[in-house]
């Protein structure tokens, strides 16, 4: 695929005021090329956080330039950012954060209805079968394992079409068996569907899906390696940082 779905330009984050500063990230540059899977790994206090944060519009940086597609996001007020994300960003996350209330179907509409927007009912439905849930769409959250309301939050990141889907920690409340079946799922929402994956994650077998793993360190990204194993991602882990 060509084109970048996220590119960040010098970005860093600093919290905080003189002796109390804390940088988060620091001068980091990176493109994310459409249609690939990205996995960012660190040790606690890396940065990894943050980065999601400031890629996905979620923070401000304190400098540097973040754009989701051809989109400049920094001078954006929060009502521009609210807009953008609901338009052109999914996210997954460990807590599924679906609404009881709402059936499968309601949950996985709910960025177009907040958007004012009619669903697609193909396009649902394409979803829904996607992530294995068809004969689940009227079943409400409560009725459903965790694996199965993971694939909710999948199917209501995909459903507005967006440029990249960003996942924190998305398999860190499921089983091994149940975390492989979603990173899968993911893998091929990416080989076979284009779509675009950023993953934050601890997880070495979690990095080992993606096609492109960043190792943040102190604020920095220090190192990065290309359809890596699990156990090339756990040795690189142990000589990151404050780990090394």
């Amino acid at each position: 695929m060509i084109g970048q779905a996220v590119r960040l330009e010098a970005v860093s984050k600093t919290y905080g005021r003189g002796a109390y500063a804390v940088t988060a990230l620091n001068n980091v540059s990176v493109t994310i090329p459409r249609g690939t899977f990205t996995a960012v790994m660190g040790p606690s206090g890396s940065g990894k956080s943050t980065f999601l944060h400031c890629a996905a519009g979620l923070d401000q940086p304190t400098s540097g330039s973040v754009k989701i597609a051809d989109q400049e996001l920094t001078g954006m007020d929060e009502t521009e950012l609210t807009h953008l994300r609901r338009q052109r960003v999914g996210f997954v996350f460990q807590a599924f954060n679906l609404v009881p209330a709402l059936t499968v179907r309601q949950n996985v509409t709910l960025p177009l209805r907040l958007a004012r927007q009619r669903a697609d009912r193909g396009w649902l439905e394409e979803i829904l079968h996607s992530v294995g849930l068809s004969g689940r769409a009227d079943h409400r959250p409560a009725q459903l394992s965790g694996g199965q309301q993971q694939r909710v939050a999948i199917a209501r990141a995909l459903i507005t079409r967006p440029d990249v889907i960003f996942g924190d920690e998305p398999t860190g409340a499921l089983d091994t068996v149940t975390a492989k079946e979603i990173l899968t799922l993911l893998r091929g929402c990416v080989d076979e569907d284009g779509q675009t994956v950023v993953l934050v994650t601890h997880d070495p077998v979690a990095a080992s899906y993606a096609h492109r793993v960043l190792f943040l360190a102190d604020g920095h990204i220090v190192d990065y390696a290309d359809n890596p194993t699990a156990d090339q991602v756990a040795e690189r882990m142990t000589h990151l940082g404050a780990w090394a």
